[in-house]
């Protein structure tokens, strides 16, 4: 939990994983950008292999 609020956990396939030790940027940007588009309006706030952690921001649109 954070704030209060539960997170979700998720995974991503091998070849982003793959890339936390080769290119740690490259592996920050793809994680943000695969659950952009599976699930929008989430945000990734954890990593920890195997399990990505995302909280709801849906709601917090100002």
């Amino acid at each position: 939990m954070i704030d209060g609020k539960p997170l979700m956990r998720s995974m991503m396939g091998k070849r982003i994983w793959s890339l936390m030790q080769s290119d740690p940027e490259k592996f920050k940007r793809e994680t943000r950008e695969y659950f952009a588009r599976g699930y929008p309006g989430w945000t990734v706030v954890k990593v920890k292999y195997p399990i990505v952690y995302l909280r709801d921001d849906r709601g917090n649109q100002g």
